[in-house]
């Protein structure tokens, strides 16, 4: 039997393609973005991301291997304004500081692994013909993206490595983890796409609803103010919910205008990140609701992941963020954007 895929012309012969192993690979891949982005979050939080001063793409991949190469990371990381405002008056030892540098070479180890792990079978695929017409496109702008993402971790640590920073920069952090999480959707969506044109031999690719679209943007707004909450440790300024400082609206530098405030006050941007959650929810109840007549299952991912994901932001803020409930918030979050690529699919899926 000859298989097909879809185009707007009509079903075209795909040979010998593998859409369903292209599937399982991607499926794979987007394991390893998830992962990612989990290490990438207890990074920020043990504040380990300017731990490494230099980008080094090949040598970089060991850590230091003895005392001496030890002595000359630390004494890198010491002429920074994180080490002579913070971590140097607070005692910070060599023991100290392999912690923090364990965390980040980690998490650059993870980006060279996705990078492999996605370039090197995407080849293979290509020289023997197995990918679907239609779909080699998709494929490269995913790498593309996978570069764009290691690209913008370099600038983000960049911009926290001078004497008078003492963090990186917070719109950077959010353009490093919204290109991850945007990349991870990319896999997803393609993944359900090939998976569905293995099953049934010709079908058409996915295509965006308006119900999807406006969840997008809902869910946008709340990982870019979450990022910026991160960015800012704006999730240590009230450990109260569901108010701050013993009332509903906090009190914030307003002095600079609210657009300034918006994007660069701790007080407000929690605050943001707090009450928009709720119209996020309602985004996906609406979502969960269109998907439901369609596939069940996406439907209760949807409702399960958000429910999560929201006691464990109020969980983050009780505890005072502890690590590990902060960790798994950051996790459901990544686990909210495949849901909701799942259940868009769904929904742009055509005949």
């Amino acid at each position: 039997m000859v298989t097909s895929t879809e185009t707007e012309d009509g079903p075209l012969p795909t040979g010998g393609t593998k859409p369903l192993l292209l599937a399982r690979w991607l499926w794979f891949v987007a394991g390893l973005v998830i992962l990612m982005v989990v290490v990438g979050g207890i990074t920020r939080l043990t504040e380990s991301g300017l731990s490494i001063t230099e980008w080094k793409p090949i040598t970089g991949t060991l850590p230091p291997l003895n005392e001496a190469q030890w002595q000359a990371e630390f004494a890198a990381y010491q002429k920074i304004g994180e080490y002579t405002q913070i971590n140097g008056p607070a005692g910070m030892t060599l023991a100290d500081y392999k912690f923090i540098f364990f965390w980040e070479w980690f998490h650059r180890l993870l980006g060279r692994i996705i990078g492999m792990a996605f370039a090197l079978p995407l080849v293979w695929f290509w020289i023997r013909r197995q990918i679907p017409q239609g779909y080699k496109l998709r494929l490269l702008a995913l790498l593309a993206l996978g570069g764009l993402q290691g690209t913008f971790g370099w600038f983000m640590v960049r911009s926290g490595l001078s004497s008078q920073m003492t963090d990186v920069s917070h719109f950077w952090l959010s353009i490093h983890l919204l290109t991850a999480l945007f990349t991870l959707a990319g896999l997803v969506w393609t993944a359900l796409d090939l998976r569905r044109l293995g099953i049934l031999g010709a079908a058409r690719p996915a295509r965006l609803t308006g119900v999807a679209v406006i969840t997008g943007i809902v869910l946008f707004v709340q990982l870019l103010l979450g990022a910026w909450v991160a960015g800012l440790n704006a999730g240590l300024v009230s450990d109260n919910w569901p108010l701050m400082q013993g009332r509903l609206i906090p009190e914030y530098d307003a002095s600079r205008g609210f657009i300034h405030a918006a994007t660069h006050d701790p007080f407000l941007i929690h605050f943001l990140h707090r009450w928009w959650a709720w119209v996020a929810l309602a985004g996906f109840v609406l979502l969960a609701r269109k998907v439901r007549a369609l596939e069940r299952r996406a439907s209760v991912a949807i409702h399960s992941v958000v429910g999560t994901q929201i006691l464990l932001g109020i969980a983050t803020v009780v505890t005072g963020v502890s690590l590990w409930v902060a960790t798994a918030h950051q996790l459901v979050a990544a686990l909210l954007v495949v849901a909701t690529a799942w259940g868009a699919h769904v929904l742009g899926r055509r005949p």
